[in-house]
């Protein structure tokens, strides 16, 4: 079936669909931006790319669709570690992407979730509280 037909089928009944305040948004894996349209969804494009923190909050994890299993949606994916830092993931992910013509539309959106992961994976640096002063009496 091609990619038109099953995104006719499932764009509005799908049980990935969220609906708040006039907008539709989407919970699939593999949907970089979590809205429901088209170009970022992940069930029915033949090429998807996904980005996810990592389970131990050390790095990030991308995730390609293969072509080999395409009738088994589960293990029809590529999995790749991206944790030697930001920069040399936003390198991987524009060689997948634009290099090898892989999504290029894709591209922005994927360094920008993967940039946002490593931003809220920063430790904080605690701000201590200022004491004020207290006047002595004399």
């Amino acid at each position: 079936m091609s990619a038109d037909l099953q995104w006719l089928a499932i764009r509005n009944s799908s049980s990935f669909l969220i609906r708040q305040k006039q907008k539709t948004f989407s919970t699939e894996p593999q949907n970089l931006m979590g809205i429901n349209s088209y170009k970022y969804n992940g069930l029915v494009n033949k090429r998807a790319i996904g980005i996810e923190a990592a389970k131990d909050n050390k790095g990030a994890v991308m995730t390609l669709k293969t072509r080999k299993a395409k009738n088994k949606p589960a293990s029809g994916r590529a999995t790749f570690q991206l944790v030697r830092g930001p920069r040399r993931a936003v390198k991987a992910i524009k060689k997948t992407c634009i290099t090898h013509h892989y999504r290029p539309d894709l591209a922005d959106t994927a360094v920008r979730r993967v940039c946002a992961i490593y931003r809220s994976q920063k430790p904080v640096a605690s701000v201590q509280k200022k004491r004020s002063r207290r006047k002595r009496t004399d």
